[in-house]
Parts: C-alpha cells; sequence; structure tokens
C-alpha cells in the first residue's frame, strides 16, 4: 500500500477516535409549552400562602418576588428606560370604605334603608376620610348613554347636577338584545361601569349607582361585593376628581327603589332602550354617609422582553394581571386560580418558550404582568399613559386573562370579534390545529372591555383576546357551556376559584400554542396588524412600523 494512502487511513481512524471521544453536543431545550411547569406555577400562585395577590399586601411582595426570580432565570433582558430593573412602579391610593356605611333612600312612603353587602355596596372615589350625600335627589338616567355615532343620549335636556342617577346595566342593544340599537347582542364600549360614570362626572352628578343584572352581566351579586366592599384602588394621577359616592344595588333593591317612587321596573327598562328616552326624576332623596382610611403606595407592572433576530426595537407584547382581590369580607382567601393564576402561568410558560428560541423570532416578544387589574385595569391604563416599550413601535398584544381550563376543544372564541386582522391569524393558526373560531357566546357581557387589552385598543394597539371555546372534544358544548356557567355563577371572583390537581390543562396547552404561533407570525411579518375599517378602535390610528418605507423616526 502506497504511504500516501496508508497517511489517509491513519489520519482518518484518528479523526474518527477523536470524534468518538468528545463529548456529545446535549439538543438546545426544548421550546415545547411545559404543561408541568405550568400546572406548577399555578399551583404556587393560587395558593394561600400569596393571600390573593391583593396589591399593596405582603401576597404582592411574594408575587413580584416570583415574577422577577422568574424573570431572571429565563434570561429576559429588561427594558432600557427601567435600567436593571423589570419593574415599572405604578402609584396608587387605596381608599377603604368601612363596612358601615348607612344608605337610606326617602319618598313618599317613608325610608327604605339599604344593607351594606346585602343589598348595596358604596364608596367614595375620593381620598377623604368622610364623604357621603345628603338629600340628594335621585333621577333614572337609563343607561347613562351618551354616544352620538348611535344618536343616542340619555341627559339630553337633563339636569343631574349635585344629583345621583341611577343606571342600568349594559347598553340597549345589549340589554334587549334589538340588532338594531348599538351592538345588537353584544355589548359596546359604553355599556361598561367605567364609561357611566365618566359620563355622569361630565354632566356633574355628585353619586351614581348601577343595578346589578346577573342574567345580563353573567356573574353573582357576591362577585360584585368581592370586588366593590372594602378598599379600593385609584391611580394617584386621578385624585380629587369626578363623583363624591359611586355604588351598586341589587337587582332586587333596585326594583324596591323603583317600587318606592310609585314606578314599574320593567316597564321603565323596557322604555330606557327606546330611542328618545328622557331621564326621569323619581321623587327620591338619598343619604348615604362613609367613612374610610386612605394609604398611598407603589405596585409594580412586571415586564421583561426577548430581543429579536432583526427589527429589535419593534415589539410583540404578551401580557397577563398578576393581581388579585385578596380576601372577601369574610376572610377567606380569593385565590384567583383561573382569574389569573392561569394568565400569569401561562405568560411564564410563553416567555419560556420564546427564551429558547433559535434564532429568535424577527421582532422581540415582550411580557408584561399588570398590577391592579381587578381595580379597573389600573395597571395596564398607567402603562399605556407612561410607556416602556414605545407604542406606536408595539406591533400588536395578546393578552392571557382568565385562560381555559380542561380538555381540548374544537373551537376557539374570538372576544371582541370584527376589530383587527389579529382575528385572521387566530383563525388560521386554529385552522392548523383542526379548530374553528366563534365569536363569543355571550357578547352582552362585554368581556373584551373587561380586561387589559382595552388599554391598548383605546391608544390605537390592535389587541387580541381569544380562548378555548366551549365544544368540549370528548363531552360536546353542552358540557362545555354548562361548565363556563358554573365558574360564573360560582366561582368568578369568589373563593371557589382554587387550583385542582385534577384540572386538564390539554386544552389550556393547546391554546398557549395558539398564542404561541400568533405572536410567532406577527412578529415575522413585515407590516403590523391594522384594525378593521369597522372596528370603533380604527378611527385615526394610522400605525407604521420602523422598517416600512415612509414610517416616522
Amino acid at each position: 500500500m502506497p504511504n500516501s494512502a496508508l497517511r489517509l487511513i491513519c489520519a482518518a481512524s484518528l479523526a474518527l477516535l477523536a470524534a468518538c471521544a468528545a463529548p456529545h453536543k446535549a439538543p438546545p431545550p426544548s421550546t415545547e409549552i411545559d404543561d408541568a411547569v405550568f400546572r406548577n406555577d399555578v399551583r404556587l400562585l393560587a395558593s394561600d400562602d400569596f393571600g390573593g395577590r391583593k396589591p399593596g399586601t405582603a401576597g404582592e411582595e411574594k408575587t413580584i418576588g416570583f415574577l422577577t426570580d422568574r424573570f431572571r432565570k429565563l434570561g429576559l433582558k429588561t427594558a432600557p428606560a427601567l435600567g436593571d430593573s423589570y419593574l415599572q412602579p405604578v402609584p396608587l391610593v387605596e381608599i377603604a370604605a368601612s363596612g358601615d356605611a348607612a344608605l337610606a333612600i326617602t319618598g313618599r312612603s317613608g325610608v327604605q334603608r339599604l344593607r351594606y353587602g346585602k343589598d348595596m355596596v358604596a364608596w367614595s372615589p375620593k381620598p377623604l376620610p368622610a364623604a357621603g350625600l345628603h338629600g340628594s335627589e335621585i333621577v333614572f338616567a337609563g343607561f347613562g348613554i351618551v354616544a352620538p355615532e348611535y344618536r343616542w343620549d340619555d341627559y339630553a335636556g337633563a339636569d343631574v347636577h349635585g344629583k345621583t342617577v341611577l343606571v342600568l346595566a349594559g347598553d340597549p342593544g345589549s340589554a334587549s338584545k334589538d340588532a338594531g340599537l348599538f351592538k345588537g347582542k353584544a355589548m359596546s364600549l359604553y355599556g361598561r361601569w367605567e364609561s357611566k360614570v365618566e359620563e355622569a362626572a361630565r354632566h356633574g352628578a355628585a353619586g351614581v349607582l348601577l343595578i346589578h343584572d346577573a342574567s345580563l352581566q353573567g356573574y353573582d351579586w357576591s362577585a360584585v361585593v368581592n370586588r366593590f366592599a372594602g378598599a379600593q384602588l385609584e391611580l394617584a394621577s386621578d385624585e380629587g376628581g369626578g363623583i363624591d359616592v359611586e355604588g351598586w344595588l341589587t337587582n332586587a333593591a333596585g326594583r324596591a327603589l323603583m317600587a318606592q317612587a310609585g314606578l314599574d321596573y320593567a316597564a321603565l327598562a323596557a322604555a330606557a332602550c327606546r330611542p328618545g328616552f328622557k331621564t326621569t326624576g323619581l321623587g327620591l332623596k338619598l343619604d348615604v354617609d362613609i367613612k374610610s382610611t386612605v394609604r398611598r403606595f407603589n405596585s409594580a407592572n412586571v415586564l421583561g422582553f426577548v430581543a429579536g433576530s432583526g427589527r429589535k426595537h419593534e415589539f410583540v407584547l404578551y401580557s397577563a394581571h398578576w393581581d388579585g382581590l385578596g380576601h372577601d369580607p369574610a376572610g377567606a382567601v380569593l385565590d384567583g386560580a383561573v382569574d389569573d393564576a392561569s394568565g400569569v402561568a401561562g405568560l411564564l410558560a410563553l416567555a419560556q418558550s420564546f427564551s429558547r428560541m433559535r434564532p429568535p423570532p424577527d421582532r422581540s416578544m415582550a411580557f408584561i404582568a399588570f398590577t391592579a387589574t381587578e381595580a379597573g385595569l389600573l395597571g395596564s391604563r398607567y402603562y399605556v399613559e407612561h410607556p416602556v416599550l414605545a407604542l406606536e413601535q408595539t406591533a400588536a398584544v395578546i393578552n392571557l386573562d382568565s385562560l381555559h381550563i380542561g380538555g381540548r376543544t374544537r373551537d376557539v372564541m374570538l372576544f371582541g370579534a370584527g376589530n383587527s386582522e389579529l382575528e385572521d391569524m387566530a383563525r388560521g393558526a386554529a385552522l392548523l390545529q383542526g379548530r374553528v373560531t366563534i365569536v363569543d357566546p355571550h357578547p352582552e357581557r362585554g368581556l373584551y372591555y373587561a380586561s387589559d387589552q382595552l388599554s391598548f385598543a383605546l391608544q390605537g394597539v390592535p389587541a387580541l383576546y381569544v380562548k378555548g371555546g366551549i365544544d368540549d372534544a370528548a363531552l360536546g358544548p353542552q358540557w362545555g357551556q354548562s361548565q363556563l356557567d358554573e365558574y360564573m355563577a360560582h366561582r368568578y371572583r369568589q373563593s371557589g376559584d382554587k387550583y385542582s390537581e385534577d384540572w386538564n390543562v390539554r386544552g389550556t396547552v393547546e391554546d398557549l400554542e395558539l398564542y404561541r404561533a400568533v405572536g410567532e407570525r406577527i412578529a415575522n411579518t413585515h407590516r403590523f396588524p391594522r384594525w378593521y375599517p369597522t372596528s370603533e378602535f380604527s378611527a385615526s390610528h394610522v400605525r407604521v412600523p420602523a422598517s416600512e418605507p415612509g414610517a416616522p423616526r
């Protein structure tokens, strides 16, 4: 054998031996959604040790500590505006009304006294030790809505300055299910509690009372008490303005109030659904006294991101809210396992998945856990007013709130359907999973307006809120609907919202995979998603990514 050939054989043998002796290169970490990690995170966040995760409590300290630790271990970057911290301080004011608030309604037939927590809850949004109304005239303002685009004005010709307005839940369309009014069965932006309070304040009202309607709103009176009794939170920047007294009445108390005025509740509610309704004086006077303790403190939004491989200064934002309600008036911990420990655990699962992608998506992927969502979307509202990542370079928001917990579903629910191209992306991702998208089966509840995606939508950033539907792949749609109804009636904002080892999370994982697929598509698509021209959020919002020719710099 020639020496040259022998040398070649020896060299090849040595190379083979070296390759065999070299340590095996470990495979890259999996980007799959880890259901065990998801379970562990929900189990921890929804444990009694976290005390219901209310801002300003020891539960907040534990939650913030847990999130910052996880963000750090995942290698998420901090936003330049926050330095080396994941925390955006959010200045809050806590106004805690005592449980002995007295509310009395006086009319020709005498005085009706309403019991705190049983018939009503009332508080003052003003940071004062004492507040109240005395001899305040009560007027029925229908739905308390002024909506020029729908040619609707419940306050037309009315003087409510210094008076207390009594209003109905929802809007004329969602309450009557009349397709010719507002958005038909689907609640509009005007049906929100906050919108009614803001409108009453613009007209100079001193008080607002909303009549609870479980059949329309989908949740029990106890959920109202657990949300609105006791300590309320306000942004520090909102101090001192607005209404003197706000409150809710049970449906029975609202009907009794109308009867006290000699009026038929059903007839008056029906009249409020017809164009041309006029605010009506009830001939009743309100007396209410509220004592409060006031405390100021900083809470925090928690934000981190995975840098993109190309357009690093443009972002796809995933969000959830870390806060809960703390305790109910009886002292039971409101663990909030579904609402929203599940969303936070899902946020962390997605952050883990994207942090392991090689290469990462073109745009950066940001993850934010908001504070004080339960208090009226305060954390996300503060964020969009003081953005850490420029809103004009935020391509879209995908919000995770109260994830579907259960087995696979054949359908995916779109909340606030008919708003943006994000829905087309969700539809495509669902089809690849063998699923179809459906509109929210209960649009009258207005769930799109009740979570943090709304804060971004109001600022022109397309925002998606979807989750597994009601058509359970194994047990069918009737069973799925019954599970949703049971949760809203008996566990939503109640002590029954707890984690269970019996949870089936196969459907939850599939939803998280859908959220990941939609986020990847947004991150790797050249232009930003757009609002549909018919969306109520589309007017005057033209958004162009910096990477697109002609974009503002």
